[in-house]
């Protein structure tokens, strides 16, 4: 019933903020506009608590009687639920919220589901340096179930030298971020088991958690970042077996966790002691002039921390290498895991990623650059096309989280479609909707694409705006 935990009344006065539109004689229904805007900004996540009516009336210095009033509101648009002594708590959001898409190849479609650049540069180079390799190994059986040991050596140097001090035992090669998150549910977590993350977070994520029948349990993310009064009641209250955080280049935010953040959050998972999965995916892609490197959270958080890493987002998605990052105990039991899911990763990719780690970095600072260059031609282009959509410009990552004027991003995103553009709604974000405030916009393809998709994006909204258009497909946009 409250997985998402319980909002005190003087919290949620703070996110209401100034609520009141029409003065006393419209009380209720203000106070239930505000309420209704942060569950649809997600702000507020399905299964959310509400204080009593007492206490809220209290907080925002209304009557009892308008409090009462406002939830009755909310009650009859489904998005607040009450039951007699047990109280009342956010609802799922009512209206449509299902998948949407377009097939995959489609030339006249721009595809911004898709937050993956193409190679890098040197990845021709690293495969010719490779093969003879490759030819060393063809007398062996091929089958490295840790990963093979060069690109295991060469991974824990990077952790070294960024202030975690690590060894080749401590590392396991995946298939790709992804699947070492999905290794790490399955020896975590069980049927019923709460997994807090963050919302928005990376739909995929979600997916991996509902895969292992667990409850995701969202802690909504501020305008500044992380909301570590709410990640410290969450894991008070919902004792999480696991949680899942993105805290270098946020999917879809963009924001970096500081380090006295870090510190402040290690701190709490140490005293929950719950272990949690730390998506480093997007580490690579810091775009300011003089990248900062921050201290990884497992210097901060010990063994509880699983740092997962790939090579899709900083050189090629078609690498399908990533990693874990572990104490040797915890390696040694998602080796036990991984027998039950496959024997190893590919050898030939992990020797080609071990020889990008080693090459000059000129081609990776060439990447941070130009995804610099277009991320400020998207930003220049939204502000164009949409001025009435806000954004930060993020200092690293791949996307732009946009907040639109109304919530009607699903609904611009089902439209976008008949104006070729794919795009994924804020929703997709969320494990039980809402965020219909928001789009994801990557800047991963060319300028003039980049152009071009958001004059379409503005000829969708004004179409949504004009004929408030319902959703009608129920195709699949594969999120990446």
């Amino acid at each position: 019933m409250n997985a998402a935990g319980r909002v005190s009344a003087r919290r949620l006065a703070q996110l209401l903020g100034r609520w009141r539109r029409h003065g006393s004689r419209q009380g209720a229904v203000d106070l239930a506009a505000g309420i209704r805007l942060l569950v649809l900004d997600g702000r507020l996540p399905a299964g959310t608590a509400l204080p009593p009516e007492r206490e809220l009336a209290t907080a925002v210095d209304v009557s009892r009687t308008m409090v009462a009033a406002a939830l009755e509101r909310l009650r009859a648009d489904g998005l607040v639920v009450s039951r007699r002594g047990a109280g009342s708590w956010v609802a799922v959001p009512d209206g449509p919220v299902t998948d949407h898409g377009l097939t995959d190849g489609d030339p006249h479609v721009i595809d911004f589901a898709r937050a993956v650049p193409s190679a890098i540069p040197g990845i021709e180079a690293a495969a010719a340096a490779a093969l003879p390799r490759l030819v060393a190994e063809l007398g062996g059986h091929g089958y490295y179930e840790q990963g093979h040991p060069d690109l295991r050596e060469r991974l824990a140097r990077r952790y070294t030298e960024r202030g975690l001090p690590t060894g080749p035992d401590e590392i396991l090669v995946t298939n790709g971020a992804h699947h070492g998150l999905a290794m790490a549910l399955r020896l975590l977590v069980g049927p019923g088991d709460r997994v807090l993350i963050e919302q928005p977070t990376y739909p995929n994520a979600i997916e991996a958690v509902r895969a292992a029948h667990a409850l995701p349990v969202p802690v909504a993310m501020t305008d500044e970042g992380w909301d570590l009064e709410g990640v410290e009641a969450t894991l008070r209250q919902a004792a999480p077996r696991l949680a899942y955080l993105i805290i270098d280049f946020h999917n879809p935010t963009g924001h970096q966790l500081d380090v006295p953040g870090r510190e402040r959050l290690a701190a709490a998972l140490r005293r929950a002691r719950t272990p949690v999965v730390v998506d480093e995916t997007q580490l690579e892609l810091d775009l300011r002039a003089e990248p900062v490197a921050l201290p990884p959270l497992g210097a901060f958080a010990g063994d509880l921390v699983l740092a997962a890493g790939s090579a899709g987002k900083s050189h090629w998605g078609g690498l399908r290498i990533g990693w874990l990052r572990a104490s040797a105990e915890v390696v040694n039991r998602l080796l036990a895991v991984r027998r039950g899911l496959d024997l190893g990763s590919p050898v030939l990719e992990q020797l080609l990623f071990a020889e990008l780690l080693d090459a000059d970095p000129a081609d990776l600072v060439e990447r941070r650059r130009e995804l610099a260059r277009r991320r400020d031609a998207l930003a220049d282009a939204v502000r164009h096309w949409c001025p009435d959509w806000t954004f930060r410009v993020p200092d690293g990552g791949l996307s732009l989280w946009c907040r639109l004027p109304e919530p009607s991003g699903t609904r611009i995103a089902a439209v976008a479609q008949n104006f070729g553009v794919r795009v994924v709604p804020g929703s997709f974000f969320a494990p039980a909707g809402g965020l219909e405030r928001w789009l994801r916009l990557p800047y991963t393809l060319p300028v003039a694409d980049l152009a071009d998709a958001a004059h379409r994006l503005s000829l969708a909204a004004v179409s949504v705006a004009e004929t408030r258009a319902s959703i009608t497909d129920n195709g699949l946009i594969p999120v990446t």
